[in-house]
């Protein structure tokens, strides 16, 4: 049911217009906000997951590596400790002292 009133038309067809006008500088508004924020965020440094998650992994498998090598080195201390008996410390500092030439 269309209203013979000229004045309520425009008056809608101005509300429709702004409400156009609204949409569409909600939507450039929001495009800036999300513009800034990235700037914001990108200069924290965050790292991105798939980098963390890259790093986390090779930390992994540095601490399995080291495991390994001090489970080695603990098994060839033994095995030296076993083969060769240690000198104390005591029979190092009696050895004779060189004497100077001349004295």
């Amino acid at each position: 049911m269309q209203s013979d009133n000229r004045i309520f038309d425009d008056f809608v067809k101005v509300l429709n217009g702004a409400a156009g006008t609204m949409a569409g500088m909600a939507r450039e508004g929001e495009a800036a906000a999300r513009e800034r924020f990235k700037t914001f965020v990108g200069g924290m440094d965050f790292v991105a997951r798939d980098e963390f998650e890259a790093v986390k992994a090779m930390a992994a498998a540095a601490r399995d590596e080291n495991d390994a090598l001090r489970t080695r080195i603990e098994a060839l201390e033994a095995k030296l400790a076993g083969a060769v008996p240690a000198q104390p410390a005591a029979a190092k500092a009696t050895k004779p002292k060189k004497s100077a030439p001349g004295t």
